[in-house]
Parts: C-alpha cells; structure tokens; sequence
C-alpha cells in the first residue's frame, strides 16, 4: 500500500508506504491501523485499485468515506485485450474501437458502453469469452469509473505511485540475481526497505 498527497501547488508528497506478504485480513488490519492516524477531516481520500474485491474491502473499510476509483490503466488493459481480440492485435480497427470505447470510460458512460458490448457478436469462442468478463468487469466497477470528473477535481486515476514503490522498495533489493526468500525473511527486509523509504529507520532499528 501507499499513501501520499496530492496538492494543487505541490508534487506528490509520500506520506507512507508499507510491503509486506500477507494475507487479505492482516493487510486490512494494517490499512485500518495506518487510517487512524489520519486526520480524514483535513483531507479527501481516494480509493485506487485495480479491480480485485479484496483490496476494495480493505480500503473501504479503513476509510469508508474515500471515492473509490478503479485505476484507468488496468480498466485499459481490458479494453485493450477485447479490442484485439474483436478485430486483430495491432489493427486499425482494434485501435479505433479502443480508443472511442475509453473515452466512452472517461465519460462515466458506464452503461452505453455496457450495452454496446453486450449487442456484439464475436466471431470465435475466446473473443465471446473476453467480451463477457469486460462486461462482469464493468458491471462490477461502474461506480468507480468517472474519470474526466476525477481529473477535474484533482483526484489522481491511476495507480503509478504504488507501481513505481513496488519497484523501488520491494523489486530492486527483492528480485536481485540468484535472491530468494522464506516469508518471514523477506517481511523482514521489507520492513527495513520500508522504514528507510518513510523515513523511521533509526526509530525502528532502535525498537
């Protein structure tokens, strides 16, 4: 997880990071841990995932006020992948019917866009099967897609803060050549990686 702000005047200032193998209960524990000691009332709080229900009930239950937003790059994957497969990875036609469905997004016009889907008629089994879970995948996430309207009002849509953490804090030290880890090692360096990138290393290594 990461936490950070985002200010009309400023560059992101990183508040928290936090990496850990764990299961979804002990990642909610510490999302709900992290939130109480959050001023809510000085902030808004929004909500980035990328579609797995279980990250969506952890944030939603450590900050039940934030506006839930489903990250545009993994909703674009998906377009993307039925696009190819409706009319042909890299054409013409793949491109054009992306592009308009996202926009289509961007608009929050969820359901239009549903609809559409729903009137196709794919020419081979594995292109039905993509068409059918970008719709569950719709159906799922339409009050988090809003885009253009996030935009306006300074909400950040998309997840490359967390994206670019996992690589700094956890795949440059982690995923080194010939490194392995047993679990509660490799918690335990994190930890450290963390507490370097927050800023509470002396305080953690003290404890």
């Amino acid at each position: 997880m990461r936490i950070y702000l985002i200010g009309s005047q400023k560059p992101i200032i990183h508040v928290a990071s936090w990496h850990q193998v764990q299961e979804s209960d002990e990642f909610t524990e510490d999302l709900v841990r992290i939130a109480q000691r959050i001023d809510l009332n000085r902030v808004r709080v929004a909500l980035l995932g990328d579609g797995a229900p279980w990250v969506w009930n952890a944030q939603v239950k450590a900050f039940p006020q934030g506006r839930q937003i489903l990250d545009y790059y993994h909703c674009a994957e998906h377009v993307w992948k039925v696009a190819d497969h409706l009319f042909g990875e890299g054409s013409l036609e793949a491109h054009e019917w992306a592009e308009a469905t996202l926009v289509r997004l961007c608009l929050a016009e969820v359901q239009e866009t549903i609809d559409d889907l729903e009137s196709l008629n794919p020419g081979n089994a594995q292109a039905r099967e993509e068409v059918k879970k970008l719709i569950t995948y719709l159906n799922n996430n339409a009050h988090r897609i809003n885009y253009l309207e996030n935009l306006e009002t300074g909400y950040a849509i998309g997840s490359g803060a967390i994206e670019s953490a996992n690589k700094f804090i956890s795949h440059t030290r982690m995923k080194r050549s010939g490194a392995w880890w047993i679990i509660p090692y490799g918690n335990g360096m994190l930890r450290i990686r963390c507490a370097i990138y927050n800023g509470t290393y002396e305080d953690v290594f003290n404890e």
